[in-house]
């Protein structure tokens, strides 16, 4: 939700119909809305790729409809792409509240990626202390509230439609580190977000896809030397993670969507070739983690 709009702010709404009268809420708050409705529901990634194609301006943001920005959140955020190596701009994003005395906690202050295949958001469920209150590069941008330089989110394939959603920002961080852009964390460009207030908790089926695009993500980007090593790592990371679903009684829709990957090794490998034409910048700046911090 945008209440402190700066002026001159292009506000699209791309409504697949997944949620209720978010399209008139906006048109009515705001007169020059434009609204891009989609012939049915086709997930996160094909609704904000077409929100990112009918957008005029040369910096997009992208904004769940659980999200509300705070005043001031879009110039922090837009005064670091006078720099032309950044593509992507994470603001501090917080939970919301509930109430003015609650203990503010961070959401996301930027994303990380661990080689051994782990993607998380910086600090998440952390109170808000010194250690997120100064501007950095990071790994990615969370795709709930980021900002993004909008010819250079085409120029690398913007989200992969057939993740559908989750981790769909993961996989285009990868890509544009791979370009040679930077990602920044903006601490004074603030969001608030109701977790999980758009989906609720995931069901054995969300659960099996978030399991195949995180391994997806893994094969598909890592460079080949750092694949390599990271393998061992990787294999520990699964272990881990079976065993935790195991315990949780997940375990079936965690090994479903990681087995469904085995069928996709002629996409991931033609998506490996096109990533070539993207350039070889150098992995030591892509700020992926080689020791786990989770």
């Amino acid at each position: 939700m945008i209440r402190h709009a700066p002026a001159g702010v292009e506000v699209i709404v791309v409504d697949d119909g997944s949620v209720e009268g978010t399209a008139s809420t906006a048109a009515a708050e705001f007169s020059s809305v434009k609204i891009v409705r989609l012939p049915e529901r086709s997930g996160f990634c094909a609704a904000a790729n077409a929100g990112i194609r009918a957008a005029t301006k040369p910096i997009v943001e992208l904004l769940n409809d659980d999200t509300e920005v705070t005043a001031g959140w879009a110039e922090a955020a837009l005064a670091w792409f006078a720099d032309p190596t950044v593509a992507a701009v994470a603001p501090l994003v917080l939970r919301w509240p509930g109430d003015a005395d609650a203990e503010l906690l961070i959401d996301s202050a930027g994303d990380n990626y661990y080689r051994g295949g782990v993607p998380g958001k910086r600090g998440r469920g952390e109170p808000l202390g010194p250690a997120y209150l100064r501007p950095r590069r990071v790994f990615g941008a969370s795709a709930s509230s980021a900002f993004y330089r909008r010819d250079t989110l085409l120029r690398v394939g913007a989200f992969p439609r057939k993740f559908g959603a989750y981790f769909e920002d993961v996989d285009l961080a990868f890509r544009l580190h791979r370009a040679g852009y930077d990602v920044i964390f903006e601490p004074a460009s603030r969001v608030l977000h109701h977790v999980a207030a758009s989906h609720g908790p995931p069901d054995r089926r969300l659960l099996a896809q978030q399991s195949r695009n995180e391994e997806r993500v893994f094969w598909r980007n890592l460079p080949v030397r750092a694949l390599l090593r990271a393998l061992p790592a990787h294999v520990a990371v699964l272990a881990g993670k079976a065993w935790r679903r195991w315990r949780e009684g997940t375990l079936w829709p965690f090994i479903r969507g990681r087995l469904r990957v085995l069928a996709e090794v002629p996409q991931l490998l033609r998506h490996r070739r096109r990533l070539r034409r993207l350039g070889g910048a150098d992995f030591a700046r892509w700020q992926v983690e080689s020791i786990w911090w989770g």
